[in-house]
């Protein structure tokens, strides 16, 4: 890898500098066309990475960025731009103070775009694989209406009601994770060191085993068996899952799945909606037009059967019809989001009813996790107790019979 230094135009026909990483000079051609620059010139630098800007790129390979790193980040950036410190220079003291060692690296790289001479927007552009449409979308608005700072504590907000809601189903769920795995081991030492124990013994005796028994019995020979046979066919399975979840298709059948399953389906749509609400609200409050917003919606309300349904939204808004009536024809929406959606758009205070929307559903997930987890409880001592049941059957009736044998 090589290093190339350039002199470009960009798309407001300044002139700028930098350098580049590439293969060849073609290559790095490519790259800053692809960043939207007209070259003008670019020259070999040196023919290989440093040491140190290897020692860097691996560093940062292995560093990962955490959602409340990003908080952390977007807030300290909004503190030093709100209190009037220069875009160039809230970027240089942000790569001092940034603790996390890729987030700092992002930052050295966009404050060199916008010392040549890049926007905001497009600084943040080079990085979507961090920022989101989302983010980009809200710091593209604040940057055009003047109100950064503004448009940034929207956006915090909104970062921290996300991560708040992942936090809250995935506490919801960890615990019954758990006690099925837990429960999954229990059952495959009792099937595979206990139970062809005490079989021998019984068979020894020459005893009549019970139903229990004999399906124990059955279910270890199988495993015994054909255990290669079943630990390739659950590897297949899993991979066929892993790899087919990956596609657009698999995606929305996951999805599609998770929102038909008993306790756990309401919970993600609330969740779907609660998202709608608060993200749709700000970008609203921000001056983002309607079917801009509902584009970035489809692509951060991280539900893919949902975002199928903006998909016809916005296809029905193309044609000239308000919000409301599109909602009214999608799936998953319940008749109070469409209501009141169909009230702030009659009234010019959709962001205000979308405010409202999300502060119920936020309420609304919260007892719906509640709900899950005080359910999930019942269920998962149930579960154990039939397993036990079954095990504990197995064993001691023939035991029973024995010592009547005896």
């Amino acid at each position: 890898m090589a290093i190339f230094k350039f002199k470009a135009l960009n798309e407001q026909g300044r002139s700028i500098s930098g350098e580049i990483e590439a293969e060849s000079k073609k290559q790095a051609l490519e790259l800053i066309s692809l960043k939207g620059h007209i070259p003008e010139s670019v020259k070999k630098k040196s023919g290989t990475l440093s040491k140190k800007d290897s020692s860097k790129k691996f560093d940062d390979f292995f560093t990962s960025i955490k959602p409340k790193d990003l908080v952390l980040y977007t807030m300290n950036l909004k503190t030093l731009i709100q209190a009037g410190v220069s875009i160039i220079q809230s970027f240089q003291i942000m790569e001092g103070q940034t603790e996390n060692k890729k987030l700092r690296s992002i930052t050295a790289e966009m404050a060199e775009s916008i010392r040549q001479g890049a926007s905001l927007h497009e600084a943040f552009s080079s990085h979507k694989n961090i920022f989101n449409d989302l983010y980009l979308s809200m710091i593209r608005a604040g940057e055009l209406s003047g109100t950064l700072p503004n448009v940034m504590e929207r956006l915090i907000y909104i970062l921290e009601h996300e991560e708040k809601v992942r936090s809250d189903i995935k506490s919801a769920i960890r615990y019954p994770i758990m006690v099925v795995c837990f429960l999954f081991i229990a059952f495959f030492v009792l099937l595979t060191f206990v139970i062809p124990k005490f079989a021998a013994i019984f068979a020894n005796a020459g005893l009549e085993l019970p139903l229990p028994t004999k399906i124990c019995v059955g279910m270890y020979s199988v495993l015994h068996d054909y255990w290669v046979f079943l630990l390739l066919s659950v590897a297949g399975l899993i991979i066929f899952l892993f790899q087919y979840t990956k596609t657009k298709n698999g995606l929305f059948m996951k999805d599609l799945f998770l929102m038909k399953v008993p306790l756990i389906g309401p919970l993600f749509i609330k969740s779907a909606m609660s998202r709608f609400g608060s993200i749709f609200s700000i970008l609203q409050a921000s001056g983002v037009s309607v079917l801009e917003s509902l584009k970035i919606l489809s692509d951060t309300i991280n539900n893919n059967a949902i975002t199928r349904e903006f998909d016809k939204i916005t296809e029905l808004l193309v044609e000239g019809r308000g919000i409301s009536m599109p909602l009214r024809q999608a799936k998953y929406f319940t008749p109070m989001v469409v209501n009141m959606v169909a009230i702030g758009e009659e009234s010019g205070n959709l962001d205000l009813m979308l405010q409202e929307i999300a502060k119920h559903y936020d309420r609304e997930v919260e007892y719906a996790t509640k709900s899950l987890s005080d359910a999930l409880g019942p269920i998962l001592v149930v579960g154990l107790a039939a397993v036990v049941g079954f095990f504990a059957t197995a064993i001691f009736l023939p035991m029973w019979d024995l010592t009547k044998m005896v």
